[in-house]
C-alpha cells in the first residue's frame, strides 16, 4: 500500500511538472520520503499492559532536551557511556547503546538496578514495596508508559518533506537552501540515511563506527557484543514471565539474536530529531558539536573499523567546508520548531536522602494505584525518584 501510494506521488509530480523543474531527482524524492510523515505510526508494545539516591531526570533532564550535556553520564559514579535522550524511543526496537534491552520497560528498570547509577537490587527494590519481582517489572513498565509520550514536534525538515510529498513547489520554497544542499548529501554522497532510517533517523540497529572503545584505566567498552550477553541473562527480557505478551511475537527478535564476534565495538543507532540539543555526541561522548560529528564522517580511518561489516559501509566523505556546513545545516533543521514543544521546564530535584524508600512507600497500596494510572505513577517516579 505504501509503494502505490509513493508511485501516485510521484507519477503526480511528474505530471505537474514538478519532477523535471526540481532539483532533487526521483530516486532523492523516494528517499526523503521516507523520512516521514511525523510523528510516524506507532503500536504499543504488546509485552506491557499499560504501554535511591538519584533521579531519572539526573540524567535524563528534561530542560536539556532529556539528556545531561556530560560526555558521560554520572549516577553514584560515573560509567563510561554517554547519556542517550529518552525522547521517541517508542519507536525503537532496541534500548540503550548496547542493546540489553529488548523493551522499553526492561530497559527502564536497568538503571534502578546499576550498581553505578542508582545502585539497587531486585531484592532490595522489591522489599520496599514489600512485594516481588513482578512488582519491579510493573515499575518498569508505569516508567516505559511515561516515556512512550516523549515525542518530538515537528520540524522545518518535515514540513518540507510533506510539501514535497504532496507536490506544494511554493511551501518547499521555505525550506533554507543550504539544508536542502546538506540533505541531499545525506540521502546521497554521505549515505547516511542507510542507518539513520526512517522518520525517527534510527534504524534502531548497531554499528562500529570508528569511534575509539577504550575507557578509563585501559579497559575496554565491547558494546553490543556485552549486550547481547546480559539481554541473555537478564531476567526481564521478553523471554521471560514479566512479559504482557502472551502470543510472544514481541520476543522474537530476542529469541533469534545471536552473538557474533563483530559485535564487539558495536554501537546503537541514535536518532537524530533534535540532535542539535543533544550534546555531546557519540557512545562516549567524545564528540561537542555536530561540526565534530560530520568532520569524523568526512575523515574516517577505514582502519578502524571491522573488516566484515562496516568498512563495506562507511567510507570517508571528504567533504568540503561548504558541504560540511550544509550537512549541519540539515541536521539543525530535524530540531522541533518552538511552537511544537511541550513545555520543559527545570524541575527541582528532591532531597537525595532515602529517595528510593520514600517513592516505595505505600507497598502493595501504591502498586495498585500505578497500575490503575500508570502514566502518572511512571511520571512521578522519573521525576522523583
Amino acid at each position: 500500500m505504501r509503494g502505490l501510494a509513493l508511485a501516485f506521488v510521484l507519477g503526480f509530480l511528474s505530471c505537474t511538472g514538478f519532477a523535471q523543474n526540481s532539483p532533487l531527482s526521483s530516486e532523492e524524492i523516494k528517499a526523503i520520503l521516507r523520512h516521514g510523515p511525523w510523528p510516524a505510526l506507532w503500536s504499543p508494545d504488546p509485552s506491557n499492559r499499560v504501554s535511591g539516591k538519584v533521579l531519572c531526570a539526573t540524567c535524563h533532564a528534561p530542560f536539556r532536551a532529556w539528556q545531561d550535556a556530560r560526555p558521560r553520564a554520572v549516577g553514584l559514579a560515573e560509567v563510561e557511556r554517554n547519556t542517550m535522550n529518552v525522547l521517541n524511543v517508542r519507536y525503537m526496537r532496541w534500548f540503550g547503546w548496547d542493546g540489553a534491552g529488548d523493551s522499553l520497560w526492561a530497559q527502564s528498570i536497568r538503571p534502578i538496578l546499576d550498581a553505578r547509577e542508582m545502585g539497587g537490587r531486585v531484592a532490595q527494590t522489591a522489599a520496599l514495596v514489600r512485594c516481588d519481582a513482578g512488582v519491579v517489572a510493573a515499575l518498569g513498565k508505569a516508567l516505559a508508559a511515561f516515556q512512550e509520550t516523549l515525542v518530538t514536534g515537528r520540524t522545518p525538515f518535515d514540513d518540507f518533506r510533506d510539501a514535497l510529498a504532496r507536490g506544494d513547489a511554493q511551501a518547499q520554497k521555505d525550506y533554507p537552501e543550504p539544508a536542502l544542499r546538506g540533505l541531499r548529501i545525506f540521502v546521497g554522497k554521505g549515505n547516511c540515511s542507510l542507518c539513520h532510517a526512517g522518520p525517527a533517523f534510527s534504524n534502531s540497529e548497531f554499528h562500529d563506527t570508528g569511534v575509539p572503545f577504550f575507557v578509563a584505566g585501559g579497559g575496554v567498552d565491547p558494546g553490543r557484543h556485552a549486550g547481547i550477553k546480559k539481554l541473555l541473562a537478564n531476567q526481564f527480557n521478553l523471554l521471560g514471565r514479566h512479559s504482557d505478551d502472551r502470543g510472544g511475537k514481541s520476543a522474537v527478535r530476542t529469541r533469534h539474536v545471536a552473538l557474533e564476534h563483530r559485535n564487539f565495538g558495536e554501537f546503537k543507532t541514535p536518532g537524530l530529531r533534535n540532535v542539535a540539543l543533544t550534546a555531546l555526541y557519540m557512545h562516549n561522548g567524545s564528540l561537542g558539536a555536530l561540526a565534530d560529528v560530520v568532520r569524523h564522517y568526512s575523515e574516517l580511518s577505514a582502519d578502524r573499523l571491522h573488516s566484515d561489516g562496516e568498512v563495506l559501509l562507511l567510507r570517508p566523505l571528504r567533504l568540503s567546508a561548504q558541504e560540511s556546513a550544509d550537512l549541519v545545516a540539515f541536521l539543525e533543521s530535524l530540531t522541533e520548531k518552538k511552537a511544537s514543544r511541550p513545555r520543559r521546564g527545570p524541575r527541582r530535584p528532591a532531597s537525595n536522602d532515602g529517595r528510593l524508600r520514600a517513592c516505595a512507600a505505600g507497598g502493595p497500596a501504591a502498586a495498585g494505584r500505578a497500575a490503575r494510572d500508570p502514566l502518572r505513577a511512571g511520571a512521578r517516579f522519573f521525576a522523583r525518584c
